[in-house]
């Protein structure tokens, strides 16, 4: 309504209706010289004008104008013959006007939708563009081939700014594909450590691979601190341990024996009296039995058989304690060649299962349990089994006080560079796996019974 052009197809509606009305009220059309369809064709260029233009709303506004134009002319001679001629030639007008205005509204309307789907897209795109080129992650653009097809600033940064045509596995120093290393952590040249996300868009013609590597230098760093903590607190639990082993065996244990001996020292002397003689006697046999005890708690503290003769012996003396002290009927498995392991990593190996045979009993109520040593050419296994009333291994998870141990267990094997796995169920006994990369275990491949010469902890706990 606010245009001029608009206003303009109206007045060459009004300038066809009145030519039509003159020329019909003088004969015009009942001669040959003027057509009786020149006005309708006059009258469709404006209306399909005003389609074009505004669509439905001003082809149906023009033919609703003619039609109201042409009114004055219909009752000039409303029973000629032309009547019914102009009456179905407004009819076609303003069907025209209605399908024609109707048809290019329908363009006009997907026309829009293209286009805001086309600003959309273009927006997306920059949008994408920014965070691309604004992300502080190196990321790469690759094809299906391997070959970088963008990067970011912070890859060209890290990588180089010649990236674009470089197989992305050669930024790496690797021969395979960047996008075969999903979740790989790797150490790049600026001193960060990186994991490695991929993503692959698979909608284009060509298929392409966004390769994002995450900055996980601080993740890691928290970690190493956090395992360099565990392995303190480990040794210093074991220092602590020989420290108490040693004091137990060189003092309160000798002073028992002293004592046990001054005992039987006085009850053979002549004169004592019966009476006094079997008191004495008592007490001999209650601090021998004191004695005993003290061996068995710096035993356990610290076992001499591990550093002196390794972990299968170790192994093998606790198994023999364990049978003899309780009810528990213990078996001890070993599959490969034995040999001496690094003197940490036998300690924690024998601490495992010497916790895991604890659980079995203590909370277990297990009768039976099977230790089984495996010396594979790359890892040391461990597996624990027991028939006892099993648990649920979630509740490992919940840090609760009677899985503590479990912690402690998991912790040393992960210290260790390797995995402990635990399975169990209610009523169906617990198993305990340990698996340790045999990279880090190997000390030297003597016999079982070689003690071992470097790295020396100190003198092992002599047995009484």
């Amino acid at each position: 309504m606010r245009e001029v052009r608009f206003w303009v197809v109206q007045v060459m509606v009004v300038i066809v209706a009145g030519a039509h009305l003159v020329l019909d009220a003088h004969g015009g059309f009942d001669s040959e010289v003027v057509p009786g369809f020149i006005s309708v064709a006059l009258l469709l260029v404006p209306v399909g004008y005003a389609a074009v233009r505004y669509g439905l709303a001003g082809s149906a506004a023009t033919a609703l104008w003619a039609t109201l134009l042409w009114i004055p002319d219909l009752s000039i001679r409303p029973f000629e013959r032309h009547l019914i001629g102009d009456i179905a030639n407004l009819v076609l007008v303003d069907l025209v006007a209605f399908v024609f205005g109707r048809s290019i509204e329908a363009e006009r309307l997907a026309h829009l939708r293209l286009e805001e789907a086309t600003a959309e897209r273009l927006r997306a795109e920059a949008r994408f563009r920014r965070l691309f080129e604004t992300n502080s992650a190196p990321i790469l653009v690759l094809s299906a081939r391997g070959i970088v097809r963008a990067a970011n600033p912070a890859a060209e940064e890290v990588f180089g700014a010649l990236l674009i045509g470089r197989p992305g596995g050669e930024l790496l120093d690797s021969h395979g594909q960047l996008s075969e290393r999903a979740g790989e952590l790797v150490s790049l040249a600026n001193g960060h450590d990186y994991r490695i996300d991929v993503a692959v868009d698979a909608s284009a013609s060509e298929a392409m691979v966004q390769v994002i590597f995450e900055d996980v230098t601080a993740e890691r760093r928290a970690g190493r601190r956090a395992e360099r903590y565990a392995q303190l607190v480990v040794q210093a639990e074991e220092e602590q341990r020989l420290h108490l082993a040693r004091e137990l065996h060189d003092e309160p244990l000798q002073l028992f024996l002293h004592l046990a001996r001054q005992l039987q020292h006085l009850a053979e002397v002549r004169g004592v009296p019966e009476r006094v003689a079997a008191g004495l006697a008592a007490a001999r046999g209650q601090a021998l039995e004191a004695a005993s005890r003290l061996r068995t708690l710096a035993r356990d503290l610290r076992p001499p058989a591990l550093d002196q003769l390794g972990l299968i012996a170790a192994l093998s003396s606790l198994v023999a304690d364990v049978e003899e002290e309780t009810p528990l009927h213990c078996d001890l498995a070993v599959h490969g060649s034995e040999v001496r392991l690094a003197r940490d990593i036998e300690l924690a190996a024998f601490r495992i299962v010497q916790e895991s045979v604890r659980n079995s009993l203590r909370h277990a109520g297990a009768t039976a349990v099977r230790v089984e040593v495996t010396y594979a050419p790359d890892a040391l296994r461990l597996s624990i089994v027991d028939d006892g009333r099993g648990f649920d291994p979630a509740e490992i998870d919940e840090l609760r006080t009677d899985h503590f141990g479990l912690l402690g267990m998991s912790e040393r094997a992960r210290v260790l560079g390797g995995d402990m796995s635990v399975h169990s169920e209610p009523g169906s006994g617990t198993r305990v796996e340990v698996t340790v990369p045999l990279a880090r275990l190997v000390e030297a491949t003597l016999p079982a019974h070689a003690p071992l010469v470097s790295g020396e902890l100190g003198p092992a706990v002599r047995a009484s």
